[in-house]
């Protein structure tokens, strides 16, 4: 829906509002969300150890490019469509826009349960290491539930600040954790690389990218990219939304890509293309997969780094956290205003943040997070490995649905000046080519969670169950405004 279905402001009676603050954010506030999602630091520490371990190895970089381009012919009908709908519920508002209300919800729910099981997985990932650091210099042991819990706590109350206040706070947390990782990747660079110097295609030729188990990096390169669409999510509150939601896009997939790609590339140029596999394997044998990366900067640029990179880590993950908290709040608040959910998901606090939704938002990544806990499951080989599978198949039905609706909605326009590339070919190859990403994920998907098929199957299924209740409860929510 356009921004003028929504409320208005305060009415005269004094009745809360239950609009979105407009104008209050810009291109490099609505990138910073997005890199914090993807949250480099845990991305290159936390993913790429089972990337090269369990996936393609040494093509692991190459995998990042690959998944890049997708994403930007992905991005050139979505773009193309961001004229005809500004909503806060993005994914939501796109596919019901083109292919229909029902299929809108489902997707909605979709994505919910996509944003919810990354960031719980993200939770799982920060618990671990928050927990290490307090063990380490408080000399203290507190298990990593306790610390993911007090975390939520403190991005309730930072999400409810608003919007322009998590973007300072993600801005100032993003520039960190991406110097230390671009020191390092330069570094290697200026050295000519480790034993095998600096190997492009050990890394970069298409059968490297396709060796081994391809799905499982794949689907952590598709993870790298998660957020990207925050460019239309904050469409309503954007300065010149026009303007600025292309830019962001283009500007936060291009940059994370090739940012991914090269500092992978460099990680793996230390080990040696022969050697890196072993090396991340051991890291994961070690129960610190992260000394996969944290090793290789502390020979690269000194001991010191051993201290910063922890900390980094934990604001890199924490940076994500916040930053899926408020996707997550503006769909629920999305789904409150188009009534498929309760309305009172629409009320906003006096900062314009959507306040109701930010707690049961909370309330989500806590019944997601503590079954781990109750079960004393490993938070890095399940609650981590395992919803990020999840996550990221949510993650390519929507996109899926989303390059069809662009196909469907602008056929049903007739001629428009966006030009045939991006209202109908751009959106085809998206679909064809997230659908075959999808099937390569599934194929790969019990490798990821380390051979369990049983346990794969039902992860797997929560996706289009998930789904299929967004369309259910359509039905049931439009019976009964009848």
């Amino acid at each position: 829906m356009a921004t003028s279905d929504v409320a208005g402001a305060r009415t005269a009676s004094g009745a809360r509002s239950s609009r979105l603050r407009p104008n209050s954010v810009g291109v490099l506030g609505i990138l910073f969300f997005v890199l914090s999602a993807q949250a480099p630091l845990t991305g290159i520490a936390g993913a790429t150890p089972l990337t090269v371990a369990l996936g393609n190895g040494a093509g692991a970089p190459g995998a990042y490019l690959l998944v890049g381009l997708m994403i930007i012919i992905f991005a050139v009908g979505f773009i193309a469509m961001s004229r005809y709908v500004t909503d806060a519920g993005a994914f939501y508002a796109y596919v019901g826009r083109g292919l229909g209300r029902p299929t809108g919800t489902g997707s909605a729910l979709t994505a919910l349960w996509s944003y919810a099981t990354v960031q719980a997985c993200m939770y799982g990932l920060y618990g671990a290491v928050v927990s290490s650091l307090v063990g380490t210099y408080g000399g203290v042991s507190v298990p990593w539930w306790v610390c993911a819990v007090v975390t939520m706590i403190v991005i309730q109350v930072v999400g409810a600040l608003g919007i322009d206040t998590g973007a300072r706070v993600l801005g100032v947390l993003v520039a960190l954790e991406m110097s230390i990782l671009i020191a390092f990747a330069l570094g290697v660079l200026f050295q000519g690389g480790g034993p095998e110097g600096l190997a492009p295609a050990a890394s970069f030729a298409p059968s490297a990218v396709f060796a081994g188990a391809p799905g499982v990096a794949i689907m952590f390169a598709v993870a790298s990219m998660f957020g990207f669409e925050s460019t239309a999510i904050y469409s309503e509150e954007a300065k010149d939304p026009e303007r600025t939601v292309p830019r962001a896009t283009y500007l936060s997939v291009t940059l994370i890509a090739v940012f991914f790609a090269f500092v992978t590339w460099m990680l793996v140029s230390f080990y040696g293309p022969a050697d890196a596999a072993a090396a991340a394997g051991a890291a994961l044998d070690s129960g610190d997969s992260t000394s996969f990366l944290t090793g290789a900067i502390g020979t690269v640029l000194g001991g010191w780094t051993g201290d910063v990179v922890g900390f980094l880590l934990a604001s890199s993950l924490l940076a994500g956290i916040l930053a899926f908290h408020n996707a997550i709040n503006r769909y629920l608040y999305s789904l409150g205003r188009h009534g498929s959910l309760p309305q009172a998901l629409t009320r906003v606090n006096g900062r314009g943040a959507p306040a109701v939704a930010g707690t049961v938002q909370t309330a989500i990544a806590l019944v997601l997070v503590v079954p781990f806990a109750v079960l004393g499951l490993d938070p890095v080989l399940t609650l981590f490995s395992w919803l990020s599978g999840v996550a990221v198949l949510a993650l390519m039905l929507l996109y899926f649905l989303t390059s069809v609706s662009v196909v469907v909605f602008f056929r049903r326009r007739g001629a428009t000046d966006a030009g045939l590339w991006r209202t109908f070919l751009a959106p085809t190859v998206s679909a064809l080519l997230t659908l075959g990403t999808g099937v390569l994920i599934v194929a790969n998907f019990t490798t990821l969670i380390g051979g369990e098929a049983g346990t794969a199957l039902w992860l797997m299924a929560t996706v289009p169950l998930v789904f299929v209740v967004g369309v259910v409860l359509d039905a049931a929510t439009r019976r009964n405004a009848g």
